[in-house]
């Protein structure tokens, strides 16, 4: 079985929601399904069949929580010391052509958020750090040309 690196932190945020699905999620839904059975013909009620559709998606994305824990190997970056990028990193970057400043923490696949400053590991970006050093330039492709960033910050936390 192939081992699949995260932050702590991250694996928290899915044993969280893992946690939350079984222990809130599911119950309420079994109570939402036996409702809607008491009103009777199960064919025509919309209330039944909405409630079997949010159970199925919430026992699908318990399985495949289930599965990303039991895979889960927590990388520590606070362990990490110098100015080469590796998993766990907070790199800032400066866009060469817009010269806009961006950081990321390069993180595992599964807690990826773009929105939140969560570069997964197998973006394309995060593939071209990788190994990278304070002061190197790195550049990626993009749907609109290759872009270049320079690294100007490498921070293990």
């Amino acid at each position: 079985m192939q081992k699949t690196p995260m932050t702590a932190s991250g694996l928290q945020r899915l044993e969280d929601e893992l946690r939350h699905l079984k222990s809130s999620e599911r119950p309420a839904v079994i109570r939402a399904i036996a409702e809607a059975r008491e009103h009777g013909d199960l064919s025509e009620n919309a209330e039944y069949h909405a409630a079997r559709e949010r159970q199925s998606f919430i026992e699908g994305r318990v399985l495949e929580l289930e599965e990303i824990v039991s895979t889960a190997e927590v990388i520590d970056p606070s362990k990490f010391s110098g100015d080469q990028v590796k998993f766990g990193a907070h790199v800032t970057l400066i866009d060469e052509e817009t010269e806009k400043e961006v950081r990321y923490q390069i993180v595992g696949v599964y807690e990826a958020d773009i929105k939140q400053g969560l570069l997964s590991i197998s973006s394309p970006l995060a593939k071209s750090l990788i190994g990278k050093s304070l002061g190197d330039t790195v550049s990626v492709p993009a749907p609109g040309g290759d872009r270049s960033y320079e690294i100007t910050s490498v921070v293990y936390a």
